[in-house]
């Protein structure tokens, strides 16, 4: 996995793993690679992957079977979904809409 200089690494691990949720190359109740497998894998501390592991948690994206591993919880895919959909309106759409306001493109240019 290569790693923007600009997003922290916790995050883009977070990211990675949402993609991949939403793809489905990991479906709801798989179990996911060990903070530590993650970790070698993609050459981070597993401390990094622990955080994100954390942050996933807390998010409601996957969970933690005590002594068996990490999980991804049922509901992942739609938390994704929203949690992405808010995102995409609250930061891109204005940026787009800014940017077509600054160089005279009509939505009808966009929508043919």
């Amino acid at each position: 996995m290569d790693f923007a200089p600009n997003r922290p690494i916790y995050l883009q691990i977070c990211d990675n793993i949402c993609e991949q949720i939403l793809s489905g190359a990991i479906a709801p109740e798989e179990r996911i690679l060990s903070v530590r497998e993650y970790g070698a894998s993609v050459g981070v501390n597993p401390n990094t992957v622990a955080r994100s592991y954390e942050k996933l948690t807390d998010a409601g994206i996957i969970y933690n079977k005590r002594g068996i591993g990490y999980y991804v919880a049922a509901p992942a895919r739609d938390i994704i979904l929203e949690a992405e959909k808010q995102r995409f309106m609250q930061e891109e759409v204005p940026a787009f809409l800014k940017r077509m306001e600054l160089l005279g493109i009509e939505p009808s240019e966009i929508f043919r």
